[in-house]
């Protein structure tokens, strides 16, 4: 028995020596500001109904923890037990309550829970896809403005870690996760786990959770994940960030594990964020499915990934 059940992921935290300059990067990503306080703390939210979903403090840059959603007090409260911590308000737009702790490689990780929602802003509905089986816009032109992403919501997180064995243990007893994809190397040792929210009959995302191993600096930040509306906004997105000059690194093209059509770009201090839509959703009676890095790494279409990607 796991010690919660995370629904979902929540938002992920970076520190960075310009604020501003982190907020004018995230504003062309697709992100809006959702508290800019002055107080050397920028909160940034997506369409969708979370109170932020990417949050910037001053400092040095780096990657600073990634918090998880639970549904109860009583959850909060036994995981404070469990690490010897205590359960906090949570600061920052939506109030509520967090558990801070720290995972077999250090990563902080919080579990967050009752902060309010925000209403949802209007995400764009899309025009129709005209197929060969299928017209469904007739008498209509598609216009596609060159403008920023609308992200709607974080999806998923990918960390290196030094065990994914401790890992795995750590995160599953805590959170009651459950494994969609097992990806081993060819001598059958475990290289990397695509982890998803056990939801029951609900359908969740094919992953939240990454955890690999990569060579040289195991434990470390790989990238995250932002849900955009569709496909065409995905590239206009693409296409503006590529205007305003910043550093794109792979895509766009489709993934195997998950499926989604996905593009990354990096921000000012070199974080790998993703753009992604179309992914694959899962209930908990879908199996583990057990597979090679060569399908990991791979692509259904679209350009290979850069050869740095994989560290």
């Amino acid at each position: 028995m796991s010690l919660s059940k995370a629904i979902d992921i929540a938002s992920v935290r970076f520190s960075a020596p310009d604020l501003q300059a982190m907020r004018a990067f995230l504003h062309d990503f697709g992100l809006r500001v959702a508290e800019d306080a002055g107080d050397g703390v920028l909160r940034m939210r997506g369409l969708g109904p979370a109170p932020f979903i990417h949050e910037t403090v001053q400092g040095d840059a780096g990657f600073v923890a990634l918090s998880l959603r639970v549904s109860t007090l009583a959850e909060m409260q036994t995981l404070a037990d469990a690490d010897g911590t205590r359960v906090e308000p949570l600061s920052g737009p939506g109030g509520g309550h967090v558990v801070r702790m720290r995972d077999p490689d250090g990563y902080r990780v919080e579990a967050v829970c009752g902060d309010v929602q925000a209403s949802p802003l209007p995400t764009p509905s899309g025009c129709p896809w005209n197929s060969a089986a299928r017209q469904d816009r007739t008498g209509q032109t598609k216009r596609i403005s060159t403008e920023p992403a609308h992200i709607v919501r974080l999806g998923h997180v990918v960390l290196g870690v030094s065990d994914i064995t401790a890992t795995w243990a750590w995160w599953q007893q805590r959170f009651g996760l459950l494994v969609s994809d097992e990806v081993r190397t060819p001598d059958g040792d475990v290289a990397s786990l695509f982890i998803r929210c056990d939801r029951g009959t609900t359908a969740v995302d094919h992953h939240t959770l990454n955890f690999a191993r990569f060579p040289g600096s195991p434990a470390r930040f790989h990238h995250a994940a932002f849900e955009v509306s569709d496909l065409d906004d995905l590239m206009a997105g693409n296409r503006f960030l590529a205007e305003r000059g910043h550093v794109h690194e792979w895509g766009v093209g489709r993934h195997i594990l998950g499926s989604q059509v996905f593009d990354y770009w990096r921000d000012p201090w070199g974080h790998r964020l993703e753009h992604w839509t179309d992914g694959d959703l899962f209930d908990a009676n879908a199996p583990t499915n057990v597979t090679d890095m060569k399908t990991m790494m791979g692509c259904q279409w679209g350009p290979a990934p850069p050869g740095n990607f994989a560290s």
